[in-house]
């Protein structure tokens, strides 16, 4: 995409986030989350918008797709399970850390090339087990390792230099903005660190959702189509084998989802509808339903998202109410329900 044609940054602002989903405990409201929520049709158009969907925001892990993208039409080389694993924020698994050691072998590199930092793995049960085993933190069981491993691989095809690959300077990390930055269709508002120590690029929330449409609607055989395809394949290797994206992929044939920390989630069908989440206080309980929601909004089956709906509240031991959807993300009145 020439520079031309891409819309101005997103403005760097408050956002105006608006209430996603409400606390609802033995029939009445007790909480809310506010945050903001997209749904774009297969046409690209804006089918529904909740709160400020055009202000500058960090998507966080739910921006790996893209940089996968990049690293893709940047010569990588890996499919499957390996270019699922390049998206991932994974659990620490240990078919996760095998992936990543296999990439770096794949580039000739080992686990002491990695920059991310170190750190324990991700899923809790896992976590759980390495303190148990005395197993310290490490760069493999951090859970962007995949990323990392990938972008030095890209680096080693490339001829760039390794030691300093997070580099916004970086020629990995120009080429990386400038594939957001097409994906998007808009320019990147700012750049900061994320906490793996790699750049992290502002965005709006409509952007990262048509970045997510382009990938999935892509022709075959492109770099889009071959993230897509991995992640869809293989949703545990970009996730983990307990990770709820990883079950609503399953649950949903050809659906693409990527979560990120603060409440960030994309998904979208293979047809290239899409939808993108923001939590503003960053909240699991309301991501996932919200999420859902929306999904149902945009045309998939209720009946495939009935186990997303969110986690029951408990009241001495029984459920006594759910974390709930606002009414506007409710499927509209007639609307036919599409895979």
């Amino acid at each position: 995409m020439h520079s031309s044609s891409l819309a101005a940054a997103p403005l760097v602002r408050e956002p105006v986030h608006a209430p996603v989903a409400h606390l609802i405990r033995g029939g009445i409201v007790e909480g809310t989350h506010y945050g903001s929520v997209v749904v774009l049709g297969a046409d690209g158009e804006v089918q529904l918008q909740i709160g400020d969907i055009e202000a500058a925001f960090y998507p966080r892990s739910a921006l790996k797709p893209v940089q996968a993208v990049a690293m893709a039409r940047a010569g990588l080389p890996l499919h499957g399970e390996l270019l699922s694993l390049a998206a991932a924020s994974h659990s620490g698994e240990e078919r996760h850390l095998a992936g990543a050691r296999r990439i770096l072998e794949l580039a000739g590199l080992t686990e002491e090339h990695l920059r991310n930092v170190p750190d324990m793995p991700f899923d809790p049960a896992v976590r759980d087990a390495w303190v148990r085993e005395g197993r310290a933190p490490s760069r493999l069981a951090q859970n962007c390792s995949g990323k990392h491993a990938a972008m030095l691989y890209t680096c080693a095809l490339n001829g760039w230099p390794l030691e300093d690959y997070l580099d916004p300077d970086h020629p990995l990390q120009q080429a990386i903005a400038e594939i957001v930055e097409d994906l998007t269709g808009q320019r990147i508002a700012r750049v900061t660190v994320d906490g793996c120590g790699a750049p992290l690029f502002a965005v709006s929330l409509h952007g990262l959702a048509r970045a997510t449409a382009r990938i999935v609607s892509a022709a075959p055989g492109t770099p889009e189509a071959r993230v897509a395809d991995a992640m869809r394949e293989h949703p545990e290797m970009a996730s983990g084998s307990g990770r709820d994206v990883a079950a609503l992929m399953r649950a949903v044939p050809g659906l693409l989802s990527k979560d990120g920390f603060e409440g960030v989630q994309v998904a979208a069908p293979a047809d290239g509808r899409a939808v993108a989440v923001k939590i503003a206080d960053g909240a699991n309980r309301a991501r996932v339903p919200v999420t859902a929601a929306a999904l149902a909004r945009a045309g998939v089956d209720p009946e495939l998202l009935t186990r997303f709906q969110g986690e029951p509240l408990l009241g001495g031991g029984r459920e006594v109410g759910r974390v709930r959807p606002v009414r506007a993300l409710e499927p509209l009145a007639g609307a036919t329900a599409r895979a």
